[in-house]
Protein backbone atom coordinates (compact mmCIF):
# COMPACT_ATOMS: atom_id res chain seq x y z
CA UNK A 1 0.00 0.00 0.00
CA UNK A 2 1.48 3.32 -0.57
CA UNK A 3 2.23 6.07 1.71
CA UNK A 4 1.82 9.78 1.52
CA UNK A 5 3.15 12.32 4.13
CA UNK A 6 2.41 15.89 4.23
CA UNK A 7 3.66 18.00 6.90
CA UNK A 8 2.84 21.27 8.47
CA UNK A 9 -1.00 20.29 7.23
CA UNK A 10 -2.74 22.91 9.63
CA UNK A 11 -6.08 22.55 9.29
CA UNK A 12 -6.51 20.84 5.61
CA UNK A 13 -5.97 16.89 6.52
CA UNK A 14 -7.61 14.37 3.54
CA UNK A 15 -7.85 10.76 5.07
CA UNK A 16 -5.99 9.33 2.29
CA UNK A 17 -2.83 11.32 3.62
CA UNK A 18 -0.94 10.79 6.60
CA UNK A 19 -0.66 14.60 7.76
CA UNK A 20 1.73 16.00 10.81
CA UNK A 21 1.56 19.56 11.82
CA UNK A 22 4.22 21.00 14.67
CA UNK A 23 1.74 23.55 15.70
CA UNK A 24 1.67 23.89 19.98
CA UNK A 25 -1.68 24.81 19.57
CA UNK A 26 -2.04 20.81 18.22
CA UNK A 27 0.00 19.77 21.16
CA UNK A 28 -2.30 21.56 23.92
CA UNK A 29 -5.71 20.27 22.08
CA UNK A 30 -4.60 16.66 22.40
CA UNK A 31 -4.60 17.05 26.33
CA UNK A 32 -6.77 14.72 28.00
CA UNK A 33 -8.77 17.54 29.58
CA UNK A 34 -7.45 20.63 29.26
CA UNK A 35 -6.99 20.36 25.65
CA UNK A 36 -10.83 20.16 25.48
CA UNK A 37 -11.14 22.97 26.83
CA UNK A 38 -8.13 24.90 24.36
CA UNK A 39 -9.96 27.39 21.68
CA UNK A 40 -6.96 29.63 21.02
CA UNK A 41 -8.30 29.02 17.40
CA UNK A 42 -11.04 29.56 15.39
CA UNK A 43 -11.48 25.55 14.56
CA UNK A 44 -9.87 22.23 16.09
CA UNK A 45 -7.13 20.43 13.70
CA UNK A 46 -8.86 17.30 12.60
CA UNK A 47 -8.61 14.37 15.10
CA UNK A 48 -6.14 12.45 12.13
CA UNK A 49 -3.66 14.92 12.70
CA UNK A 50 -0.51 13.91 14.13
CA UNK A 51 2.20 15.73 16.05
CA UNK A 52 5.42 15.74 13.85
CA UNK A 53 8.50 18.38 13.50
CA UNK A 54 9.92 17.85 10.06
CA UNK A 55 12.77 19.56 11.32
CA UNK A 56 13.50 17.13 14.41
CA UNK A 57 12.67 14.67 11.51
CA UNK A 58 9.04 12.31 11.56
CA UNK A 59 8.57 8.85 12.78
CA UNK A 60 8.39 7.10 9.48
CA UNK A 61 11.16 4.51 8.26
CA UNK A 62 13.32 5.54 5.34
CA UNK A 63 12.37 5.40 2.32
CA UNK A 64 9.01 4.58 2.86
CA UNK A 65 7.13 7.50 1.22
CA UNK A 66 6.08 7.62 -2.43
CA UNK A 67 5.15 11.06 -2.21
CA UNK A 68 5.34 14.31 -0.03
CA UNK A 69 3.81 17.80 0.04
CA UNK A 70 4.14 21.13 2.40
CA UNK A 71 2.41 24.26 1.73
CA UNK A 72 3.76 27.51 3.03
CA UNK A 73 5.92 26.30 5.63
CA UNK A 74 9.45 25.89 4.31
CA UNK A 75 9.45 29.99 4.88
CA UNK A 76 8.23 29.94 8.43
CA UNK A 77 11.76 27.90 8.99
CA UNK A 78 15.00 29.46 9.17
CA UNK A 79 17.65 29.05 6.99
CA UNK A 80 19.47 25.61 9.15
CA UNK A 81 15.92 24.49 10.01
CA UNK A 82 14.94 24.29 6.42
CA UNK A 83 18.10 23.04 5.22
CA UNK A 84 17.25 20.11 8.09
CA UNK A 85 13.56 19.95 6.56
CA UNK A 86 14.68 18.92 3.27
CA UNK A 87 17.26 16.76 4.13
CA UNK A 88 14.55 14.65 6.39
CA UNK A 89 12.51 15.15 3.51
CA UNK A 90 14.82 12.93 1.53
CA UNK A 91 15.46 10.29 4.11
CA UNK A 92 12.45 9.11 4.28
CA UNK A 93 11.01 9.27 0.32
CA UNK A 94 11.18 6.29 -2.05
CA UNK A 95 13.69 6.28 -4.39
CA UNK A 96 11.81 7.60 -7.50
CA UNK A 97 9.07 8.81 -4.98
CA UNK A 98 7.95 12.64 -5.71
CA UNK A 99 8.48 15.38 -3.09
CA UNK A 100 6.27 19.52 -3.97
CA UNK A 101 6.27 22.10 -1.87
CA UNK A 102 4.84 25.61 -2.03
CA UNK A 103 5.96 28.45 -0.57
CA UNK A 104 5.73 32.32 -1.51
CA UNK A 105 8.03 33.21 -4.22
CA UNK A 106 10.91 36.28 -3.01
CA UNK A 107 11.32 36.99 -6.71
CA UNK A 108 7.44 37.86 -7.13
CA UNK A 109 7.60 39.87 -3.99
CA UNK A 110 10.63 41.91 -5.22
CA UNK A 111 9.13 42.36 -9.01
CA UNK A 112 5.71 43.73 -7.73
CA UNK A 113 8.16 46.00 -5.28
CA UNK A 114 10.03 47.51 -7.85
CA UNK A 115 7.36 47.84 -10.19
CA UNK A 116 4.58 50.16 -7.56
CA UNK A 117 7.73 51.80 -5.95
CA UNK A 118 6.75 54.73 -7.84
CA UNK A 119 3.03 54.00 -6.87
CA UNK A 120 3.01 53.95 -3.87
CA UNK A 121 4.21 56.29 -0.94
CA UNK A 122 4.57 53.98 1.15
CA UNK A 123 7.11 50.59 -0.73
CA UNK A 124 8.88 49.41 2.05
CA UNK A 125 5.92 49.13 4.27
CA UNK A 126 4.17 47.45 1.93
CA UNK A 127 6.88 45.21 0.78
CA UNK A 128 7.42 44.17 5.02
CA UNK A 129 3.91 43.59 5.42
CA UNK A 130 3.29 40.92 2.11
CA UNK A 131 5.90 39.32 2.59
CA UNK A 132 5.38 38.90 6.54
CA UNK A 133 9.07 39.87 7.18
CA UNK A 134 9.73 41.89 10.28
CA UNK A 135 8.25 42.73 13.80
CA UNK A 136 5.73 46.00 12.82
CA UNK A 137 4.68 45.72 16.63
CA UNK A 138 5.82 43.63 19.16
CA UNK A 139 3.86 43.03 22.29
CA UNK A 140 5.40 42.92 25.67
CA UNK A 141 4.54 40.73 28.79
CA UNK A 142 2.39 37.51 29.29
CA UNK A 143 0.74 38.07 26.23
CA UNK A 144 4.00 39.28 24.25
CA UNK A 145 5.65 35.90 25.44
CA UNK A 146 2.71 33.41 24.88
CA UNK A 147 2.66 34.66 21.01
CA UNK A 148 6.12 33.57 21.14
CA UNK A 149 5.87 30.34 22.18
CA UNK A 150 2.42 29.57 20.49
CA UNK A 151 2.90 30.74 16.87
CA UNK A 152 4.79 30.76 13.91
CA UNK A 153 3.34 33.03 11.86
CA UNK A 154 6.00 35.25 11.11
CA UNK A 155 8.37 34.58 7.66
CA UNK A 156 12.30 33.74 9.00
CA UNK A 157 13.44 32.97 5.18
CA UNK A 158 11.72 33.89 1.68
CA UNK A 159 13.16 31.74 -0.81
CA UNK A 160 13.67 31.58 -4.77
CA UNK A 161 13.43 29.29 -7.13
CA UNK A 162 17.20 29.12 -7.96
CA UNK A 163 17.78 29.60 -4.76
CA UNK A 164 15.89 26.89 -3.38
CA UNK A 165 16.37 24.77 -6.25
CA UNK A 166 20.48 24.42 -5.52
CA UNK A 167 19.82 23.48 -2.09
CA UNK A 168 17.36 20.44 -3.34
CA UNK A 169 20.11 19.33 -5.14
CA UNK A 170 22.47 19.47 -2.38
CA UNK A 171 20.00 17.57 -0.19
CA UNK A 172 20.13 14.63 -3.11
CA UNK A 173 16.73 15.83 -5.16
CA UNK A 174 16.93 15.80 -8.72
CA UNK A 175 14.14 16.34 -11.44
CA UNK A 176 13.58 19.37 -10.47
CA UNK A 177 11.00 21.19 -11.92
CA UNK A 178 8.52 24.61 -11.62
CA UNK A 179 5.24 22.93 -11.01
CA UNK A 180 1.56 24.07 -11.31
CA UNK A 181 -1.51 23.44 -8.95
CA UNK A 182 -3.13 19.97 -10.29
CA UNK A 183 0.09 19.19 -12.95
CA UNK A 184 1.49 15.75 -10.80
CA UNK A 185 1.61 13.09 -13.05
CA UNK A 186 0.69 11.05 -9.54
CA UNK A 187 -3.20 11.81 -9.11
CA UNK A 188 -2.57 11.56 -5.19
CA UNK A 189 -1.40 14.80 -5.07
CA UNK A 190 -4.99 16.28 -6.39
CA UNK A 191 -6.31 15.36 -2.73
CA UNK A 192 -3.96 17.49 -0.97
CA UNK A 193 -3.46 20.63 -2.79
CA UNK A 194 -5.31 23.81 -2.89
CA UNK A 195 -5.38 26.16 -5.84
CA UNK A 196 -5.68 29.89 -3.66
CA UNK A 197 -2.33 28.27 -1.94
CA UNK A 198 -0.57 28.39 -5.87
CA UNK A 199 -1.83 32.07 -6.35
CA UNK A 200 1.61 34.58 -6.10
CA UNK A 201 3.68 31.12 -4.85
CA UNK A 202 7.01 29.29 -6.18
CA UNK A 203 6.19 25.49 -6.35
CA UNK A 204 8.41 23.03 -6.83
CA UNK A 205 8.25 19.39 -7.65
CA UNK A 206 11.06 17.06 -7.44
CA UNK A 207 12.18 12.86 -7.01
CA UNK A 208 14.60 10.97 -5.09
Amino acid sequence: MKKYVQYGCGFSAPKEWKNYDASPTLRFERFPIFGKLYTRNSQRFPKNVIYGDIVKGLPEENNSCDGIYCSHILEHLSYNDCLKALHNTYRILKPSGIFRCVLPSLRLSIENYIENYEKNDEPAHEFMRSTMLGIEDREKGIKGISKILLGNSKHLWMWDEKTLITELKKAGFSEMRIAKFGDSKDPHFSLVEEENRFFGALALECTK
